[in-house]
């Protein structure tokens, strides 16, 4: 089975507002799609349908070919905000070990399978040396590879991230890039990003969303697509890395 998500004519309000409107999207087996888009345009609301955490008013979604809270089994999810307490005593090992509460046995504790699971994850980011040491001791980047170990450690078949580099500088930037680059030979990817050339280097398809979906295929965007995503003037410039520049416009 090639389709991993589905959703289709998807509506989604708060307080009587629209988040999405009827947004339909698949996400194929293999895929690294980078959901681009402005603040406020939904990109979070469409992880949160995906995961069955948000229920549209309208429309259908299916997930691995069921309903999301069935198929969110096989999902691993990195949000972009991961609360955490610096003064809390919790390990990088125990921290990833419980991206396998879902596999676990109640009251048993972990398994074998559990630890070799979470060892694996830990190898796959490239902390297994810090697995000992304090997560509220490390560093942004650190500490944001950690979270992903912990959704890797689940065996997922999808794997959502939403804004995974929005704490951290350019050079670690560039490594979680690189980093899922090469997991997205074991895992399909969906990643939320506001970074349209960083993303463009890595991904290899792009939706853009702005409430509703723009556009969905390959990276390859024309200006107008762009300008009716951010509903203003945008200007793609490459100097070294790519980057964006928006231009000023009028408020309206």
């Amino acid at each position: 089975m090639r389709e991993v998500v589905r959703l289709e004519g998807v509506w989604v309000y708060y307080n009587g507002l629209p988040a999405l409107e009827d947004v339909s999207l698949t996400v194929e087996r293999g895929d690294f799609l980078g959901i681009i888009g402005p603040n406020g345009g939904g990109k979070t609301t469409l992880l949160k349908v995906i995961l069955g955490l948000v229920k549209p008013s309208r429309g259908l979604v299916r997930v691995f070919g069921e309903p999301p809270e069935k198929g969110r089994r096989l999902v691993g999810y990195v949000p972009q905000y991961s609360p955490y307490d610096r003064a809390f005593p919790l390990s990088v090992w125990e921290a990833v070990l419980m991206g396998r509460l879902k596999h676990s046995r109640p009251l048993r504790g972990y398994s074998r399978e559990d630890r070799e699971e979470a060892l694996k994850a830990l190898e796959a980011v490239g902390i297994l040396d810090l697995k000992d040491r304090r997560v509220g001791s490390l560093s942004e980047g650190e500490r944001q590879r950690v979270f992903i170990a912990r959704a890797l450690a689940s065996k997922p078949r999808l794997l959502l991230l939403d804004e995974p580099t929005a704490s951290v500088d350019k050079p670690m930037e560039t490594e979680l890039y690189e980093l899922l680059n090469r997991l997205r030979s074991e895992v399909t990817i969906v990643l939320v990003s506001h970074d349209i050339g960083a993303i463009s280097i890595y991904v290899d398809k792009i939706a853009c969303l702005n409430r509703r979906l723009y556009y969905h295929g390959p990276k390859e965007l024309s200006e107008e697509v762009l300008k009716d995503t951010y509903k203003c003037p945008i200007e793609l410039l490459a100097h070294g890395v790519p980057h964006r520049v928006l231009r000023r416009h009028e408020e309206t």
